[in-house]
């Protein structure tokens, strides 16, 4: 997921935190200035695997003590494929500042982690994940079509401007863009392509046809515990990176729905009745070395032991992929890498009920999910409606969401004056008892705020 944050990034009351969905967003606003002082979003899911809450807080120390239909349950029936993703958005310190009424600058320092998997069929996951090797799959044919897996950690130094482009009073359009230069911390992927195999005993396997292709670089080969200690702020693995989008604003006469009085920092700033917003955004990514051992290989093997390339209790991920190798043919691939970022478009609607209710309608569209370049990462395409309550200085969000994955979460949020807290799956996770999918986030900022006098008649500035 990107930084939408339950809905909130959205709202009129966003400012600095609709600048990642939308850098439009930074026009025209109420706030002459806004600081951000820390936020982080995060998300966690699969389609495959569910676990009971109790691991939730109380995590195992590693998955190898796992068991099956104690700990976790897998989805064997399912006829569809099977994915898995997660990320960390965390927003450094960073600012906004109004040049004047249509003129906005932003400065946002992003550090992001995401990794994404999947792609593959539901039998061929079930052969893996249950008791492999498991002789009730003994002379069956497995296809496998495609499955991969990638992960990238990454700093972002963003500079946005916007401005109104258009304003007659009634109709409202503004655009902005960001730059973004990318600084790589870590990144790799693995990819099995076209692979057909026959599993004929526990001691033998044919792999007819198939090709995997990996790489990835010295961050990941060299990647220490805890995960926070591998966090790098400048690094040699450099980038570029692009958002940009446009914000239409319908004002229509709205009586008493001001909620700023004529002392404020641009006080007919965001007074609309309608807002239709369109973005593209994460356009770009880095290039990487590849560690010198990394190379593709040709899985094609005959009577080959299912045990040989099964991993050992105990063994990391770099020695298996190393022992791998003597048991398949190498292929040459190129010493370098592209990771491309999760480009996605981003469509949103907003609509003033009182000044005081509105609801949002937003749908983030992966552009870059297929199959065709392994080393990248990708958004899980989802639409959210979130119902708010915005006062001045309180907002309630409750994010309802469906995925592409047809998976349904109903969240809540809270604003309170700095202070932004909530979940878009904490109110659907409350009612199930396995879950396989979960999120939070918080943020704090410093933006101009007054409680003193309000005008008469104008409900949204008494909050």
């Amino acid at each position: 997921m990107n930084m939408n944050m339950g809905g909130y990034a959205n709202s009129h009351y966003a400012g600095i935190y609709g600048v990642p969905s939308n850098p439009a967003m930074a026009a025209g606003t109420h706030f002459k200035w806004d600081i951000n002082v820390a936020g982080v979003n995060a998300a966690l899911g699969n389609t495959y695997a569910r676990f009971p809450k109790s691991l939730i807080f109380h995590p195992p120390d590693s998955l190898e003590g796992l068991k099956r239909n104690r700990d976790y349950f897998l989805d064997t029936l399912s006829t569809g494929k099977q994915f898995g993703w997660g990320n960390m958005d965390v927003m450094m310190p960073s600012f906004m500042y109004s040049l004047d009424e249509t003129k906005s600058i932003a400065f946002v320092w992003r550090v992001r982690a995401q990794g994404n998997g999947g792609g593959m069929n539901t039998d061929v996951a079930n052969f893996f994940a249950n008791n492999f090797p498991n002789s009730q799959y003994n002379n069956q044919r497995f296809d496998m079509e495609v499955a991969s897996g990638s992960f990238h950690m990454w700093n972002e130094y963003d500079l946005t401007y916007a401005q109104i482009i258009k304003d007659d009073g009634m109709h409202l359009l503004k655009g902005g863009v960001t730059l973004k230069i990318l600084n790589g911390i870590a990144a790799g992927y693995a990819q099995v392509e076209d692979a057909s195999f026959t599993m004929n005993s526990a001691t033998s396997a044919d792999i007819y046809s198939g090709t995997l292709k990996v790489g990835y670089n010295d961050g990941i080969n060299n990647w220490k515990k805890p995960n926070t200690s591998n966090y790098k702020p400048f690094t040699g693995n450099w980038g570029l990176g692009m958002d940009i989008g446009v914000v239409y604003e319908w004002r229509a006469e709205m009586d008493g729905l001001q909620g700023y009085d004529d002392t404020d920092w641009n006080p007919e700033g965001d007074d609309y009745k309608m807002r239709l917003g369109v973005s593209i955004t994460d356009f770009g990514g880095i290039s990487y070395k590849k560690v010198a051992s990394n190379t593709d290989l040709s899985l094609i093997a005959s009577n080959i032991n299912p045990y040989e390339i099964k991993m050992r209790k105990g063994e990391g991920w770099q020695s298996y992929y190393r022992r791998l190798q003597q048991y398949f043919t190498p292929i040459a691939s190129d010493e370098k890498f592209r990771m491309n970022l999760p480009t996605a478009l981003n469509v949103m609607f907003d609509y003033n009920i009182d000044a005081r209710f509105f609801v949002n309608g937003a749908a983030v569209m992966s552009l870059n999910s297929g199959r065709y370049d392994p080393s990248k990462t990708y958004m899980v395409s989802h639409f959210t409606i979130t119902p708010r309550y915005d006062g001045r200085h309180f907002g309630v969000y409750i994010p309802i969401d469906v995925n592409n994955h047809t998976q349904f979460d109903m969240g809540a949020g809270f604003r309170l004056g700095p202070l932004v807290i909530g979940s878009n799956t904490v109110l659907s996770n409350l009612f199930q008892k396995n879950k396989n999918r979960l999120d939070g986030f918080v943020a704090l900022r410093l933006v101009p705020m007054r409680f003193g006098k309000t005008l008469l008649g104008c409900p949204a500035a008494q909050f």
